[in-house]
């Protein structure tokens, strides 16, 4: 804040008056409460990194605000008639906000704090953007995947607490266990704030898995403020419940506190006494359980049994004289045997049958028989050839003698022996009239038994000579 005179006191020593009255604790938180409403007549701004935001029953809305390069910080109260959701989503762990307002004494407790009426938003806080990153890194490397979660043991006989052995939650587990049945709690005294909290809470996880007979861990503490949590959104933590042999439940804080060892566990409870609840099987209900099957296994069986009678009353009306069923069952066997061997020998016989017919056949097609046959229709076959090849012969020798008679009457060498001549020209053409020959030409003159060659002198036609 600047430089006010208004602001200045005087812590010089002075010597009381005697017989002071002393002032009672009212009167003081009054005085100091007077004297901050002086100094901040005009309301200021800070800004801060919020932690341990819890809203109220009432409508308020509490948390304190801490400086992030120096340890300081103040409590911060916004009142129910200046809260909206806007301020309310504004005001979360790990944000960075700015506020308006006047710091102001509260009398009933003491209690410095800040009166907020207006809320801005100012990025994020360096815890908060911390612990994004250590997440993001945490879950790119596959500790907080589903498939990595082991299921609880249902019957486990040794549970081991990593928790303080002077906190409420080693006494929240033993109390629901003993009320649920009992079970043996194994507690590993771990420092869960402060200085050290880390490698103590590594140190007793690796204590507990050394022990054989532990079959379920659970890691926790009550509930407290952000930075009392911050050992359990530690990175080593966090490692440490991944790679646990056994699996783990993780209990920090309350309903609405959330650490990153929650998303490491096999298993995350609200509270250590719901932790408990978790591991530990409640024995009364188990019992009742039982109870309710022994009940309707009885009641089955009886069931059971009395079907069991009721079928063999009538097995028993049917089943009359044992002897008449006997003799029943007897005559109907002997009227099967018989049956069967009538059945047989028909089917002997016609197998028999077959077989006799199957010989015959097969001496008909035995190959001597084959052979024999196709000789006697090859000879057969033969005479036919024969006798259809004379006629056949016969017919043709006839039809060619009347066909040479034929020929032989048409022949132009007959024409030829009775004083014919035939003449032909060069090109082979019959000289037919006058007109195919010329005086000059050369024709050939064909007679019964020789060929004549001869030259064309004059042509002499009847009708020329008119």
């Amino acid at each position: 804040m600047p430089d006010d005179p208004s602001l200045s006191f005087d812590f010089t020593p002075k010597k009381p008056p005697e017989e002071v009255r002393p002032l009672t604790v009212g009167e003081l938180d009054r005085a100091i409460k007077g004297a901050l409403d002086d100094v901040f007549r005009s309301a200021v701004w800070v800004e801060g990194e919020v932690t341990d935001a819890r809203p109220a029953p009432n409508g308020h809305l509490y948390f304190c605000l801490r400086d992030e390069r120096e340890e300081a910080a103040i409590d911060v109260v916004v009142y129910r008639s200046t809260v909206t959701p806007r301020i309310r989503s504004l005001c979360a762990d790990g944000a960075r906000v700015r506020l308006r307002g006047r710091p102001t004494l509260w009398p009933p407790r003491g209690r410095l704090q800040f009166v907020a009426d207006r809320v801005q938003p100012a990025g994020r806080g360096a815890l908060l953007e911390a612990l994004e990153k250590l997440k993001a890194k945490l879950a790119a490397e596959g500790l907080f995947a589903p498939e990595r979660k082991r299921p609880l043991p249902s019957e486990p006989h040794t549970i081991g607490v990593v928790t303080s052995p002077r906190g409420a939650a080693i006494h929240d587990v033993c109390r629901v266990a003993f009320r649920r049945g009992g079970a043996r709690i194994l507690l590993a005294p771990a420092q869960v704030q402060g200085t050290g909290a880390v490698e103590s809470i590594c140190r007793a996880l690796a204590q507990l898995q050394r022990v054989r007979g532990v079959d379920v861990i659970v890691v926790g503490r009550g509930g407290g403020s952000t930075d009392d949590l911050v050992a359990f959104n530690d990175e080593a933590v966090v490692r440490a419940i991944a790679c646990c042999r056994v699996p783990v439940v993780s209990a920090v804080g309350h309903d609405v506190d959330v650490t990153l060892t929650d998303f490491a566990a096999d298993g995350r409870a609200a509270t250590p006494s719901q932790a408990a609840e978790m591991v530990v099987p409640d024995r009364m209900a188990r019992q009742e359980l039982l109870r309710r099957t022994r009940l309707h296994l009885a009641r089955a069986m009886r069931a059971r049994i009395g079907e069991g009678q009721v079928a063999v009353v009538r097995s028993a009306r049917r089943l009359s004289d044992p002897r008449l069923a006997i003799a029943a069952h007897q005559q109907a066997l002997d009227d099967r045997v018989a049956r069967l061997i009538a059945q047989t020998r028909a089917g002997i016989a016609r197998r028999r049958e077959a077989a006799a017919r199957g010989q015959q056949r097969l001496a008909y097609l035995h190959p001597q028989a084959v052979v024999a046959r196709e000789r006697a229709r090859a000879g057969r076959l033969g005479q036919r050839l024969e006798t259809l090849w004379s006629g056949s012969f016969e017919r043709r020798s006839s039809e060619l003698r009347h066909a040479t008679a034929r020929l032989d009457a048409l022949s132009p060498l007959r024409v030829l022996a009775r004083g014919y001549a035939i003449a032909t020209r060069d090109d082979g053409r019959a000289v037919r009239t006058s007109e195919d020959v010329a005086a000059g030409d050369t024709i050939h003159v064909r007679v019964r038994d020789a060929r004549i060659e001869a030259n064309v002198e004059r042509v002499e036609s009847p009708e020329r000579k008119q």
